[in-house]
């Protein structure tokens, strides 16, 4: 089995994307022999208001619950969040968030972005947050987008102890606290695979030794990227038969309960 934690719906607003529908999206998944995916809305990125996204997206997936696991992307800074964040969890039955500080123009440490994180850890809801959205190669001349910093994440982690995130798109956690062994943070963080190195720097094999395989999780990052090389690290990485099912597909199903 496998389980993806970082894929895509509709639209976003400077490229197009392919198999960006449910059915398009289940069609890719079976060729590649991946079970389920987490998804959010791709428009919802740069919607002025993210719930519109968030609205699409439960309609798009009604009748593919069994694959399909979406989650809500929520602006802590937009009017309303707060029963938006109701209405996503209460009447979508969306059990997570995608959050984009940089996109949405907030810090990881704002006092509303800290009460969205808590109210959503009350819920029993995961938080993930995508490091970036896309290479900076590809974004466009309108938007000059930075990553979120990894700093900012080790402050956050620390700040939220008994939230559970899920760290997106993301690499050179090994040059971080975030990546090394006995770091002193809770283990309230889980990895995602699908940007890291796996041949030149060994970042997943360095991950798996200092923070065991039951840290990292399987991603793609569809419709933003084909599948294909997120597979291939995962074939290709130099673990035993038991941590690569974990990666991928047992860490995700025991947080996604």
């Amino acid at each position: 089995m496998i389980i993806d934690v970082n894929a895509y719906l509709g639209h976003f607003a400077f490229r197009r994307l392919r198999h960006n529908t449910a059915a398009d999206l289940l069609r890719l998944m079976d060729s590649k022999r991946i079970d389920k995916a987490v998804v959010s809305s791709a428009s919802a990125i740069t919607y002025r208001n993210p719930q519109a996204g968030n609205e699409d997206l439960a309609a798009e997936v009604a009748h593919h619950r069994d694959r399909l696991i979406p989650y809500a992307v929520i602006n802590p800074f937009y009017t309303g969040w707060r029963d938006d964040l109701k209405t996503c969890h209460d009447q979508f039955g969306m059990s997570g968030l995608r959050l984009y500080p940089r996109w949405h123009n907030y810090g990881l440490s704002d006092p509303n972005c800290l009460d969205l994180i808590h109210q959503a850890t009350e819920r029993g809801m995961v938080v993930s947050i995508p490091i970036r959205v896309e290479d900076v190669r590809q974004r466009s001349w309108l938007v000059d987008v930075p990553e979120v910093p990894l700093a900012e994440i080790v402050s956050l982690v620390q700040a939220c102890p008994t939230a559970r995130f899920v760290l997106l798109n993301g690499l050179q956690f090994v040059s971080t606290a975030l990546g090394r062994k006995g770091n002193g943070l809770p283990s309230n963080y889980l990895i995602e695979i699908s940007r890291l190195e796996n041949v030149w720097a060994d970042e997943i094999r360095q991950l798996v030794a200092n923070l065991g395989a039951e840290r990292l999780v399987f991603g793609t990052g569809m419709a933003f990227n084909y599948p294909d090389p997120a597979l291939l690290k995962l074939e290709l990485l130099e673990a035993s038969p038991g941590d690569k099912e974990k990666i991928a597909w047992q860490n995700a199903a025991r947080w996604l309960r």
